[in-house]
């Protein structure tokens, strides 16, 4: 079948919603279509070079970020809060690994999320499920749950403010660890906190000893980049930003530099398939305990006929209990057709579970466990680790259990805040960024 932008409406689509008005929707994808990109075609080349880099080992990739975007969140402290635990992590990778890290928010475009269920029931009144804020409203009315398609246009203009704030953040200056009050910890305590702030009075000293000695104040140590990512689980929203540059072949995604495909729609005759085999992108594979062999060499087949490096990133999401079962045999499976593809961990979602009292939240020794055992997996089978993904926040939450702090399931009402699934608060955050670190120092 030929591709176009439009070809996945051909294909049975799952996760999706249905519109009652057809011709709202198409007005919106339409005008979302004339709207100027949110990203550019340079940078997503040029983030798929990083990748291709950090495959082969020359590069280590952060991604992290919310599970599930709020509109209400768009405002310029959650977004600086989110960016600052992002650049802390990378500054303390890069020490620990004397690598460069590529650093990926799941920021500007996480407004859609897939459900297990279509309909939430309470009590005796069943309604559609919230599917995020770019579907519907979270509220518990038959008007908040219906699907709106003006959403998707709320969801274009929210990254747009957001990718404009994080670009005048890191082109302005946030990331120039000359500048304490961006890189202090605040309400981060113990070991970590101890560690973290050595790591930069270390840099720093470094910095102005090179400084003393050549006179010259390094500019590209004042900004970083940093890539959006997110699941492309909404098709019109993603078909609508989709399009042809000058200069280069082929169509590109431009709501976002990376997206993902998740265990729920990655069948290989099905939509979001489809849809992700025609763009330029580099893209995210999820894979978790039911992926089959065949399923995923199948997926890479369509997905990346030519082998084009970078291309491909794999995030493993086995938890701790079933990564040394479900992990070694799709390994094997690539490494036989020859492929050097980027391999992350995501030990976030195959360690999620719900409290006794209903809330659902995970427990740090788990998440590290699963990026522990995944490190010593990948090096014992010749392979290689070379990212993590995770859900975090830059906020004092209480989410998951466990951490520094020792939280435990009393503590989870306290500042329990996120609407879908547990986050990493910014202790946890760091203490993570510590384990890795020491892990790739001492293996390397």
């Amino acid at each position: 079948m030929t591709w176009s932008p439009t070809s996945w409406k051909q294909k049975p689509a799952t996760q999706q919603v249905g519109y009652g008005d057809a011709a709202a929707l198409a007005r919106v994808v339409d005008e979302m279509g004339r709207l100027p990109p949110l990203v550019t075609s340079w940078e997503i080349e040029q983030l798929r070079g990083e990748l291709g880099r950090a495959a082969h080992g020359d590069a280590f990739v952060l991604q992290g970020g919310d599970c599930a975007e709020s509109f209400d969140d768009c405002r310029s402290e959650p977004i600086a809060a989110k960016l600052k635990i992002l650049l802390q992590m990378s500054l303390v990778l890069v020490h620990g690994t004397r690598k460069p890290v590529v650093r990926i928010g799941r920021i500007a475009g996480q407004y859609a999320k897939p459900r297990s269920a279509d309909v939430e029931t309470r009590g005796d009144v069943t309604l559609p499920a919230y599917r995020g804020d770019i579907i519907n409203k979270d509220g518990f009315t038959a008007e908040e749950r219906e699907p709106d398609p003006t959403l998707m246009l709320r969801a274009y203009e929210r990254a747009g403010l957001t990718l404009n704030f994080i670009r005048a953040l890191t082109d302005g200056g946030f990331a120039d660890l000359h500048h304490p009050e961006y890189w202090d910890v605040s309400f981060a305590t113990g070991t970590a906190r101890a560690q973290y702030e050595a790591i930069v009075s270390s840099i720093r000293e470094s910095l102005d000893f090179v400084s003393a000695i050549t006179g010259v104040e390094s500019e590209v140590l004042r900004r970083v980049d940093v890539y959006t990512s997110h699941e492309a689980l909404a098709l019109p929203y993603e078909q609508a930003q989709t399009r042809r540059v000058p200069r280069r072949d082929g169509w590109y995604n431009l709501s976002t530099h990376f997206p993902w495909i998740g265990m729920r729609t990655a069948q290989l005759d099905g939509a979001h398939v489809e849809f992700h085999r025609g763009i330029r992108n580099p893209l995210g594979i999820k894979i978790g305990p039911a992926m089959s062999i065949d399923w995923l060499i199948g997926l890479l087949d369509v997905l990346d006929p030519d082998r084009l490096p970078g291309r491909i990133t794999l995030i493993h999401r086995m938890g701790a209990t079933g990564v040394q079962e479900k992990l070694p045999p799709l390994i094997e499976a690539v490494q036989r057709t020859g492929r050097t593809l980027l391999w992350v961990c995501d030990p976030m979602h195959g360690n999620t579970e719900t409290t006794p009292q209903g809330i659902k939240t995970r427990r740090f020794d788990k998440i590290v466990d699963e990026l522990e055992q995944s490190f010593a997996l990948h090096t014992r089978m010749g392979s290689r680790l070379g990212g993590v993904h995770v859900e975090l926040t830059g906020e004092d939450v209480t989410e998951c259990i466990g951490g520094a702090r020792g939280l435990a399931e009393i503590d989870l009402e306290r500042a329990y805040k996120s609407r879908v699934d547990p986050r990493l608060n910014y202790e946890q955050a760091l203490e993570m960024a510590m384990r890795i670190s020491r892990h790739l120092r001492g293996g390397a």
